[in-house]
């Protein structure tokens, strides 16, 4: 047997033999709108094939910059301070939102998402609206706004929902919790004031009852509740979706990927997101299990009948 054909066997086997504590699996990184890499072995020189009905392409986005980053940046005991409760962003961060708003306008993005998913942060609703919600609102246009002028200790206008996907809050992609107060989010009945074509009902309590003054979630924790997140958004209907989310959340549930790959991509997968950065990804569904058909696959030999070669066909045909 051949080198080359020795380091394709291998590679197989080790594509057969990826991790098992989750049906999904990350088989491929973009920088969007860049090139997309596959994740595959450094013996396997052969792009990787898998069924598009059993994958699925997720925008994942970090929140643009939030006044407690600035003032943790200069003094992490500031994370601590009760006066960064529920960051809101800055003015750098809007200006953040603004640039990755003309960018997913630009590329086509805005118009491929059929979904946007958020954590229910103010700088993560903030952020989500301002760069995948529609363009500005005006009075009795019939839909609700986005959110609503100035919200947030912002100065910006209210952003319309029309011409957008529809946004929905779920708990699952917070931040650590516990400790750092500007972890902890505020009621719901004041978010929906505030965002009134946001989606909350996936979240049972009004007020947050995850987050505790002396307990800070650990990495690990971080990481699970990543997978259940990524294993509930395998459960959703729509094939490309965005997530505006954090940091940490980000770091601690890919660290979980890319270690069936070269390290480059590995880092490439793995490092901290900045603030407002984008990363697309494609999550596939390994199992066995059954998934929803194909919608762009068409069967062939229809009629039903054997299928003869073309000189036979023709032949009988012609008789």
């Amino acid at each position: 047997m051949s080198d080359l054909k020795k380091e394709r066997k291998m590679g197989l086997i080790i594509w057969n033999n990826l991790k098992r504590h989750s049906r999904l699996s990350v088989l491929c990184f973009s920088s969007f709108p860049g090139n997309t890499i596959f994740i595959i072995p450094d013996n396997m020189d052969f792009p990787v094939l898998y069924p598009s009905h059993r994958c699925k392409t997720v925008h994942l986005v970090r929140h643009a910059q939030g006044i407690h980053n600035v003032a943790g940046e200069k003094n992490h005991d500031a994370y601590s301070s009760y006066d960064y409760f529920d960051a809101h962003l800055t003015q750098l961060g809007w200006q953040q939102v603004d640039n990755l708003h003309k960018h997913v306008q630009e590329t086509g993005l805005s118009k491929r998402v059929e979904l946007v998913i958020t954590s229910p942060l103010l700088r993560t609703i903030q952020t989500a609206v301002g760069v995948f919600g529609g363009e500005g609102y005006a009075d009795g246009i019939g839909a609700p706004p986005l959110m609503v002028a100035k919200a947030g200790n912002s100065e910006r206008p209210a952003i319309s929902s029309l011409n957008c996907p529809p946004f929905i809050a779920v708990e699952l992609c917070r931040e650590h919790l516990g400790v750092h107060p500007c972890d902890k989010r505020s009621s719901i009945s004041e978010y929906q004031a505030l965002f009134p074509a946001i989606d909350f009902s996936l979240i049972e309590s009004n007020d947050d009852i995850l987050w505790e003054p002396e307990i800070r979630e650990r990495n690990e924790a971080v990481a699970k509740r990543g997978m259940e997140f990524l294993n509930w958004l395998w459960t959703r209907k729509e094939k490309e979706i965005a997530v505006v989310t954090h940091s940490g959340f980000l770091y601690h549930t890919l660290s979980a990927f890319g270690n069936d790959c070269h390290p480059s991509i590995k880092n490439e997968i793995c490092k901290h997101f900045a603030n407002c950065e984008l990363r697309s990804m494609v999550i596939v569904d390994k199992s066995t299990a059954s998934s929803d058909p194909a919608t762009t696959n068409y069967p062939g030999k229809i009629p039903n009948g054997l299928d003869l070669p073309s000189d036979v066909a023709a032949e009988k045909h012609l008789n």
